[in-house]
């Protein structure tokens, strides 16, 4: 199999496979392609950041990358595609019937699993990512002393201060925390 219809396939299976958005998706990118040995999980988690920090949808910029880094030009527009192809059918579909449906109490059961079931998605890419930018090494007695990993902790939880207490827009915490990082790389505090 080419690596382009390759590239498309496993896309159009998450695709269609996947509830909850981008970050419910992210599991499911970061399987795929460690299996496929498209990047590392730094390479992958670095990118995360790019796309929660760029505009557009998170998974589609996620898409599009791992594309381009596998196929190029082409790569990244087949696996756009296959990524939104399964959604924009599905979302036209449940359009025309929800309203007729929605009060079903098996439409509402099966609303309420997929909401949960999402939760988690998002908790499991959380920990995962969460993983791979604190213990990247694993977790040893260096890495509580290294400034990394204490620069990186009080970033996270200022964000979190900001976004969840102080109800500060997203994209100011992300432009604030990528300045933040600039000034400690810069200054020599972390490495980069």
């Amino acid at each position: 199999m080419s690596a382009l219809l390759l590239l498309f396939l496993e896309f159009l299976k998450m695709g269609a496979l996947t509830f909850g958005g981008g970050y419910a998706m992210i599991p499911f990118i970061e399987e795929t392609v460690l299996r496929h040995d498209w990047m590392t999980t730094t390479e992958l988690v670095d990118f995360i950041a790019v796309s929660e920090s760029t505009p557009g949808a998170f998974a589609v910029n996620i898409s599009t990358y791992v594309g381009s880094e596998v196929e190029g030009l082409l790569g990244a527009l087949l696996a756009t595609v296959g990524l939104v192809l399964p959604p924009f059918l599905i979302i036209i579909l449940i359009a025309k019937v929800y309203e007729r449906i929605k009060s079903n109490t098996l439409v509402q059961g099966a609303m309420l699993g997929l909401k949960s079931t999402v939760v988690g998605l998002i908790a499991a890419t959380v920990l995962s990512v969460g993983k791979t930018i604190f213990f990247s090494e694993g977790i040893n007695a260096a890495v509580f002393q290294s400034a990394e990993f204490y620069v990186s902790l009080g970033i996270f939880a200022a964000a979190l201060f900001l976004l969840l207490v102080k109800k500060l827009s997203p994209i100011l915490i992300i432009a604030g925390s990528a300045v933040i990082g600039i000034l400690f790389g810069y200054t020599g505090v972390i490495k980069v």
